[in-house]
């Protein structure tokens, strides 16, 4: 597919919305509107069996719901996929995380968002006080046993896509028996 004309028809701090006009294979043209936000992190706190989720109200499908630590920088900016998970997690639950370890890849909305998340599993955590955005400021978190989690999946209390995928990455991972370590990263609990 080819690309003959992109324009930008909306901006804000947290995306921008283009229409790009595009010739197919068999030559026909069409439009495709594509938003594009930055690449996130989303963070899955684990101790023991238990698991560390965020809840909170999501404008835009106008409901609460509960879900793993994600986000991305403010004002659409780029940063290392580390950093911001560390940010992350700090920011919604006060948590710091010991150890990191990169789960992989996911790609959010893949038919009109141009967005792609690294999924991190955080150990070694030590609590603190959260340190949330403004937009943030009625969430609430909380530990809850896998067992529990994965109930809420089944029963559609936990619908979020990248939260679901990210605990498909994890249990990839433990089926795998746990990498050989080459993509942990440990840094300081000041993170």
């Amino acid at each position: 597919m080819e690309t003959l004309a992109s324009k930008t028809v909306y901006i804000n701090p947290w995306m921008e919305v283009r229409e790009d006009s595009v010739r197919r294979s068999d030559g026909s043209t069409g439009i495709f509107g594509v938003v594009h936000c930055p690449d996130f992190a989303i963070v899955v706190p684990m101790d023991g069996d238990r698991l560390h989720l965020v809840e909170q109200y999501r404008y835009a499908q106008r409901r609460r719901g509960w879900e793993f630590p994600a986000g991305t920088l403010p004002g659409r900016a780029v940063g290392d996929p580390i950093d911001l998970a560390h940010r992350e997690l700090r920011e919604e639950t006060g948590l710091r995380a010991g150890r990191l370890m990169r789960l992989g890849t996911v790609d959010a909305a893949t038919g009109s968002l141009a967005q792609r998340g690294q999924v991190f599993l955080a150990t070694e955590l030590t609590a603190g006080e959260p340190e949330r955005e403004p937009e943030e400021q009625d969430m609430r978190s909380a530990w809850f046993e896998r067992a529990r989690v994965e109930q809420m999946i089944r029963a559609g209390e936990i619908t979020d896509a990248q939260s679901i995928a990210a605990y498909s990455l994890l249990l990839l991972h433990e089926r795998a028996g746990a990498g050989d370590g080459r993509d942990a990263v440990r840094r300081g609990a000041g993170q």
